[in-house]
């Protein structure tokens, strides 16, 4: 039974952990430099038709929309909308999405913050970085195989990603007429998802060093209490 528990422990901790590791994995992405930048190497301008002041204004104000709300998604350029109904309905769509996942990451993260203030112990500390500095050797290897995988087979893992979390019909779009896709293009969320990867595996790594050091230091600090214990002398 305890070492049920002990598994279930570490399954909780390794699944929380990586919820976090992927949030704050994405938050440096949600910035208008790196959209810009990934904008202009997947040539935006010229399928929006739009100047790069224009299509800047455009995409700030989705960004904006997105991270900051009210998720309106009703930017115009010269009067007139720039998302059509169902591409303003489907960035609604994502921006629950967004806020639902950063909500149970908030609580992943009060779950490892709560597992330390229960861990008071050296035994205890030992235990819980053990675990998670495993799960960052896990996390690391899945992303590296998964984002392989996932990069090799991009269409097939985007549907089933918008197959998973939004209605279907809701997220395909005509990249020859509807400005969503033209304003990200498939080149965009290629080497978008690959920088995202590179970050959770370098954050999983540095976890995987860390919590290996402090888990082997708190294992010293274990052995010399025990070594300090006064011996028992029988009666």
């Amino acid at each position: 039974m305890e070492s049920l528990r002990g598994a279930l422990a570490a399954l909780i901790i390794g699944v929380a952990t990586a919820i976090v590791i992927v949030a704050l994995a994405i938050i440096p992405f949600l910035n208008p430099i790196w959209v810009g930048f990934g904008q202009d190497r997947a040539q935006a301008q010229a399928w929006t038709g739009y100047t790069t002041e224009q299509l800047r204004l455009v995409t700030n104000d989705i960004l904006a929309d997105l991270v900051i709300g009210p998720a309106a998604f009703d930017v115009t350029l010269d009067g007139v909308p720039v998302l059509e109904a169902r591409e303003r309905q489907h960035m609604v769509d994502v921006a629950v999405v967004f806020q639902r996942f950063f909500l149970v990451a908030a609580g992943s993260a009060l779950l490892i913050a709560g597992s330390f203030a229960f861990s008071r112990s050296d035994r205890a500390r030992k235990v819980l970085w053990r675990r998670l500095s495993t799960s960052g050797l896990v996390i690391a290897v899945v992303t590296v195989v998964g984002g392989i995988g996932g990069v090799l087979l991009f269409d097939q893992a985007f549907a089933l990603f918008h197959e998973l979390f939004f209605p279907p019909g809701s997220w395909t779009f005509d990249a020859g007429s509807e400005k969503l896709v033209q304003l990200f293009p498939q080149q965009f969320w290629v080497e978008t998802t690959i920088a995202v990867g590179v970050v959770i595996v370098a954050l999983s790594t540095l976890l995987w060093w860390y919590g290996g050091r402090r888990a082997r230091a708190h294992a010293a600090y274990e052995a010399q209490a025990a070594d300090a214990a006064p011996s028992e002398v029988p009666a």
